[in-house]
């Protein structure tokens, strides 16, 4: 299973350590544990969950390692909306030790299940909230989201939390082009970014979205 999760990695140009290999293993295996408890996802089989939310979500970090470099902040913070059992923001927390993960959901045990993963594998840059995300203040410089809602949904609920020059990034399959034309001229698609995910044979991408200039 690390062999086949190294592998992945290197196919999407990241070199991980062995930290992270068995820190991400971990985590796939609290979600494994707590499923039978908190219904966290549909998927059981653990070659199926390695490819369908480990390696799906690695795919994502190339991307968010330029935009943090564009972006050049000193504490990046990210929330992470609808992240259920942590998809894909405690993936984001494993490899990106200097970024501030939240991640938010309505649903109490999913909040408290990243909670557990949070303590659990030590991740001090991780926390789980239990809250509507229309209830969160501006304090985010990236707002992040993997099969959520629909984009229109999505940016309204989620406007508030961005501070300025704040991005959306939202994890989609095939590329919505009806989502984005019902978009908000309010929301401007700088960038549709098609993903290649390892073994993994769906389309993929990554919608970049940021409030229009005014």
């Amino acid at each position: 299973m690390k062999g086949r999760l190294i592998d992945a990695a290197q196919a999407l140009g990241l070199a991980l350590s062995d930290a992270e290999a068995d820190a991400l293993l971990a985590y796939q295996g609290l979600i494994a544990k707590w499923n039978k408890v908190y219904n966290l996802t549909a998927v059981r089989d653990p070659e199926q969950m390695l490819t369908q939310h480990l390696v799906d979500c690695l795919a994502a970090v190339p991307p968010l390692r330029r935009l943090l470099a564009e972006q050049g902040r000193d504490a990046p913070a990210l929330l992470d909306v609808g992240a259920g059992a942590g998809l894909p923001g405690v993936v984001f927390a494993i490899l990106h030790p200097q970024l501030q993960v939240h991640c938010v959901d309505t649903v109490a045990k999913k909040a408290a299940f990243v909670q557990q993963v949070a303590v659990e594998l030590k991740l001090s840059n991780l926390r789980g909230l239990h809250a509507r995300v229309e209830s969160l203040g501006q304090g985010y410089d990236i707002v992040s989201s993997r099969a959520f809602a629909s984009l229109v949904d999505f940016t309204n609920w989620s406007r508030a939390a961005l501070k300025p020059g704040a991005v959306w990034l939202a994890m989609k399959g095939k590329e919505p082009v009806e989502e984005i034309a019902a978009l908000s001229p309010q929301v401007k698609v700088f960038h549709v970014e098609h993903l290649q995910v390892p073994s993994l044979g769906a389309e993929r991408c990554i919608v970049w979205m940021r409030p229009a200039a005014a």
